[in-house]
């Protein structure tokens, strides 16, 4: 299984897209949809929108390795691509180790960021619970539109 156009979009609406380099909350650079700069990798003219993409379906496949033994459904294989994606392979291999049964209820945990709760986080997260627990085909705008009004209405 590999992350969904659906996915990817959920991601990119999450994350946010800048063609252009610049420090991620944590002071790192970064470019496109979440794209942590390596060495050695350098973007003086700024990146288009396909190179973007191209470079957001590489970067998820580092989260897809740590799904590859896991039976779930295309919602749920995206929702946690997004969250691996988000906060790392350990993070996600630990959300995992609670049981796939647990997941909605140990996802929304993951809402801190500098040991403070992040409205942003609490609606990324929801979004994601929410996008776990869809059947069929989602809407994706929708989730991430509920899901935030959620989080207004929970601050």
């Amino acid at each position: 299984m590999t992350t969904s156009k659906n996915g990817l979009t959920f991601i990119k609406e999450l994350e946010g897209t800048k063609l252009v380099v610049y420090l991620d909350s944590a002071g790192r650079p970064t470019i496109g949809t979440g794209h942590l700069i390596k060495p050695g990798e350098s973007f003086p003219n700024g990146i288009t929108m396909e190179e973007n993409d191209t470079i957001l379906v590489e970067d998820v496949k580092e989260v897809e390795k740590g799904l590859i033994y896991l039976r779930l459904n295309q919602n749920q294989y995206d929702s946690l691509v997004s969250f691996g994606f988000n906060l790392g392979l350990g993070s996600l291999k630990q959300l995992l180790s609670h049981g796939l049964d647990q997941i909605p209820v140990q996802i929304l945990k993951w809402n801190h960021a500098g040991g403070r709760e992040s409205k942003g986080l609490t609606a990324r997260r929801i979004a994601e619970k929410n996008l776990y627990l869809t059947e069929g085909e989602p809407d994706i705008l929708g989730i991430i539109e509920a899901a935030r009004k959620e989080s207004d209405d929970l601050a």
